[in-house]
């Protein structure tokens, strides 16, 4: 199933910046929840974050929202490829530095040996894991931190078919770090949904084409699609030993599933894709939406990105209920001509209609920066901020990237990993950089973790009536997360109006066991425990 990935500021702003925009209200605001952003949780914070190890320890242990912006393929480890080759009997190919199918067969002495035997040769072990992340990475004349990323799917993808045990891995990995939803990046019947494409005939009349495409074979590529997330569930769950006494940290993690549509391929075959991940959506609740990935900067996904975003537009025009994010921006002065910089994030939000951004590193270079920053913050289209990425892709890092911005003018913000496995990084990693590069404090903390759960694409009425001002429905607005036992709307401990509203929407629900993770992170700090 996965596949692989591949100036002076206004015043008011400046104003916002210097002041905070993360301050989130105290009891006294009408209607908001006295959550004590100055409580024990607050002042622990404080007094270790001039200390990157205790830094690390305490934002491991604190409760966090979402991870909204994760590939699949490239959130796994590459030590995890190793072991799936192995098992496998792939070679690896010193020349390419990729794995491979053993055909021919392996031969070190032809620089193509086993993988099997990095098992136990630490020298072919470091070579591999570094061919297959950015591990150790240097840039060199002709290969740059881009280049290394994005060559690492192609490298590792003769390893990656199992996806429920690559889900099983990423997912477990954000339990441990008290994660709470996940959407993951991947990619359902992705050969035979592109065989399709390059069998429809290209006339640039989007229903007709879709028409084809729904009589020719379309609609049962779904019910497979279907069928395979079923298997791929039963498996992940199966690994983690979900509802059992030994059942792994990701079990409570919320997991839903974004189609991604390759932009490189021919218009034809990036079509069928859209359509097929519009329709996957309808037919299947856990395929929560789409995205379009491989390299903004490629050739053919500069040159048709107007055409893609004309392809979304029409169809969501026949379900405007399908959810988009969308990577845009993911691009800076150097990689492509200022041209391209001056309208990709616009696109996408008026015509692509995403609901949120993937990376968004450009803006700045946009026609109208500060208008489009005003369309985002008043149509709440979130920014999934991905710093690490940014980093080794774009080098963009420190007081280059926008996310101070972004928060300034009030556009909602979600610190996301993008591909934690290539990158080597995880969220709490993330979170951490956010704080010691960019000042985040505590209540930005916190808000960043109920902004993963409100702009997630979980179904259902949110908990919020306000998010950024933290102010809960009605239905919630007394309910005390600190006093509630459990999740489960049945327990009594809730207001019937709250309680009915948990049961009702997926999103509400989750959203208050995040609420009752940060009452017990809370407690944990009053008591000394972190």
């Amino acid at each position: 199933m996965p596949r692989n990935r591949s100036g002076l500021m206004p015043v008011a702003l400046t104003l916002f910046l210097a002041v905070g925009c993360a301050g989130l209200p105290g009891a006294g605001t009408p209607g908001a929840v006295p959550d004590a952003m100055d409580g024990a949780a607050a002042r622990r914070f404080a007094a270790v974050r001039e200390e990157p190890p205790a830094l690390r320890a305490f934002l491991q242990a604190m409760p966090k929202g979402a991870d909204l912006h994760t590939h699949l393929s490239g959130a796994v480890y590459a030590e995890t490829y190793v072991r799936a080759a192995a098992a496998a009997g792939l070679c690896f190919d010193r020349g390419t530095l990729t794995l491979t199918a053993p055909t021919p067969p392996c031969d070190a002495a032809r620089g193509r040996p086993p993988a099997a035997a990095a098992l136990t040769d630490y020298g072919l072990h470091t070579r591999i894991v570094n061919a297959l992340s950015m591990r150790s990475f240097v840039a060199t004349d002709g290969t740059s931190g881009h280049d290394q990323f994005f060559a690492t799917f192609g490298r590792f993808s003769a390893a990656n078919d199992d996806a429920a045990a690559l889900a099983a891995e990423v997912v477990d990995r954000a339990g441990r770090q008290g994660v709470h939803h996940i959407e993951l990046m991947s990619t359902a019947r992705g050969d035979r949904v592109r065989a399709l494409g390059r069998a429809l005939p290209w006339t640039g009349d989007f229903a007709a084409m879709r028409a084809w495409l729904m009589a020719n074979g379309l609609p049962a590529e779904v019910e497979a699609g279907r069928r395979d997330i079923d298997a791929l569930e039963a498996r992940r769950t199966g690994l983690q030993r979900c509802g059992t006494p030994q059942a792994a940290p990701g079990c409570g993690v919320s997991v839903r599933y974004l189609q991604q549509v390759s932009r490189t391929a021919a218009p034809s075959q990036v079509y069928a894709q859209m359509v097929y991940a519009f329709a996957l959506s309808a037919a299947d609740p856990r395929v929560v939406g789409m995205n379009l990935v491989a390299p903004e900067d490629h050739p053919t996904a500069l040159a048709d990105y107007r055409l893609h975003m004309a392809m979304i537009d029409h169809l969501r025009g026949g379900q405007p209920s399908m959810n988009v994010a969308l990577h845009a921006g993911e691009l800076t002065l150097g990689l492509v001509p200022p041209e391209e910089l001056r309208f990709h994030i616009r696109e996408a939000v008026t015509t692509g209609h995403a609901r949120r951004i993937g990376h968004g590193v450009s803006v700045m270079y946009e026609d109208d920066p500060y208008g489009l920053l005003r369309t985002m913050a008043e149509g709440k289209v979130a920014v999934e901020i991905n710093l690490t990425s940014n980093d080794v892709i774009l080098g963009i890092r420190g007081k280059d990237h926008p996310f101070p911005l972004y928060r300034a003018a009030g556009v909602p913000t979600v610190i996301t990993t993008d591909d934690e496995g290539v990158a080597r990084s995880d969220l709490t990693h993330e979170l951490q950089r956010a704080v010691q590069t960019h000042g985040l404090d505590y209540a930005a903390l916190v808000e960043n973790a109920r902004n993963g759960l409100e702009y997630s694409f979980l179904p259902g009425a949110s908990l919020w009536a306000d998010p950024r001002a933290a102010t809960r429905t009605p239905a919630c607005a007394a309910a005390d997360p600190a006093a509630d036992p459990a999740v489960d709307p049945a327990s009594g401990a809730l207001p019937a109006a709250c309680a009915a509203l948990l049961d009702a929407s997926d999103k509400a629900r989750v959203q208050w066991r995040l609420e009752r993770a940060l009452a017990a992170f809370e407690r944990a700090a009053a008591e000394g425990r972190i």
